[in-house]
């Protein structure tokens, strides 16, 4: 039994833990106020040697971000009894007045409009009454100065044109760009299908060509392709180099020259040299 209380006990105090609710300054703690020099510590990252003012901490160039805190911003903002937002004052009275009282804003007074001048009929009453030059003009405007009526001036005025209700104003907005085309190569394949139709109409029309009769080739087409032969004459030496004969043989006989050269074909792929007379290659 008392082991059943002591549990209920713990209960009841989980309850009354979690069931209490949190001050204002928990939920919405204080604004953050630019460092001073009381606010530092021993050990904290903005900690300063020699002469220390609390200017330095209103430089966001100088302070450092302590570890494990954001940055300070180092801007002092009002006290507490400060209103942010706009206050707007009633000035109308409010819903009595507005029930009570038609408050209507007063017209105000329109400016006169001045009339256009109606320089056509000015200048065919100087041209009637004989006056030509820029002076007599100016004279006869000063002294007759015609003006446009107000339904003369709307009709030389253009209205602006009819537009119809359903039209839409602005610039057209772009199409969406087509992401299944690009991922499935649909632009690849239609260019590869262009392209064998222009190759397909390109044969077609090649098949299609009017084939002439037989070009029968004449004697200046056969002397055009003609290439005459290049008669190629020997190189020249010199008279005394000519028809000279060996002054040295060291064979007896033909028969024994034949039999050396022989000898010398069948040993030369084992012998060493340009010319295969040397060494033998294996001992």
């Amino acid at each position: 039994m008392p082991e059943a209380r002591s549990s209920r006990q713990d209960l009841l105090r989980q309850k009354k833990k979690q069931s209490a609710r949190r001050t204002v300054s928990q939920i919405c703690p204080p604004p953050r106020r630019p460092l001073t020099v009381a606010d530092i510590r021993p050990g904290m990252e903005n900690e300063r040697l020699g002469v220390v003012r609390d200017s330095m901490f209103q430089n966001p160039l100088i302070v450092k971000a302590e570890l494990g805190k954001p940055r300070e911003r180092s801007y002092s903002l009002p006290g507490i009894d400060f209103n942010y937002g706009l206050y707007i004052r009633g000035l109308d009275g409010g819903v009595p007045e507005a029930l009570g009282h038609w408050n209507v804003l007063k017209q105000q007074p329109t400016c006169p409009h001045e009339l256009t001048r109606d320089y056509v009929a000015m200048n065919r009453g100087a041209v009637k009454a004989g006056l030509v030059t820029t002076r007599e003009n100016l004279l006869y405007r000063q002294l007759n100065d015609i003006r446009i009526s107000d339904q003369d001036d709307r009709r030389v005025k253009k209205e602006p044109p009819r537009v119809p209700p359903d039209m839409t104003f602005g610039i057209r907005s772009r199409p969406s760009t087509p992401f299944f085309d690009l991922l499935q190569n649909r632009y690849q394949q239609l260019w590869v299908q262009e392209q064998k139709a222009t190759q397909k109409a390109i044969k077609l029309e090649k098949q299609h060509k009017v084939t002439l009769g037989k070009l029968y080739e004449t004697r200046s087409t056969q002397l055009r392709k003609h290439k005459p032969p290049v008669q190629l004459d020997a190189l020249w030496h010199l008279p005394h180099f000519q028809k000279v004969g060996g002054h040295l043989d060291t064979f007896p006989t033909e028969a024994d020259r034949q039999r050396a050269f022989q000898a010398h074909r069948q040993e030369c792929a084992v012998r060493q040299g340009t010319l295969r007379m040397g060494n033998y290659t294996h001992p």
